[in-house]
């Protein structure tokens, strides 16, 4: 049980999930104290509030108590979203398409003889096959 456990840690692919959640969590902070900082005082000056979760309207409920619908906090959720894809996206994920694109480009394949090719799983279970048919000694 601890050698399965140990082969499972030890997988690139926990690895860099691993790092992935860190630095996700440490670029939500940056993005956070953009939201804050920039797009917040920009609605404000629209909506006239110090805070996106202050704008919204207030209705009387059928006993006479306030009742606050706040647009504003999906607003702001909605914002912040779009702003970790678009910082995501143009930090992470366009300069990688353009490194593999180059990296294709120097190996001298083409994006379509690439997506031919047989990926990492195909290969390993073509190799078992291979393996499996062999005459045992």
């Amino acid at each position: 049980m601890i050698k399965g456990f140990k082969e499972f840690i030890l997988r690139g692919n926990v690895i860099d999930l691993a790092v992935a959640v860190v630095i996700g969590a440490a670029f939500t902070l940056i993005v956070n104290a953009i939201v804050a900082g920039l797009i917040n005082p920009l609605i404000a000056l629209v909506f006239n509030a110090s805070s996106l979760d202050a704008v919204g309207w207030t209705v009387t409920n059928l006993s006479g108590d306030p009742v606050f619908f706040g647009f504003g906090m999906i607003l702001g959720a909605i914002i912040n979203f779009l702003a970790v894809a678009v910082v995501v996206y143009f930090v992470f994920v366009y300069p990688m398409n353009k490194w593999k694109e180059r990296a294709a480009a120097r190996a001298g394949i083409s994006e379509e003889e690439a997506a031919e090719l047989p990926t990492e799983q195909e290969l390993l279970v073509q190799i078992r096959d291979l393996l499996s048919a062999q005459p045992k000694a």
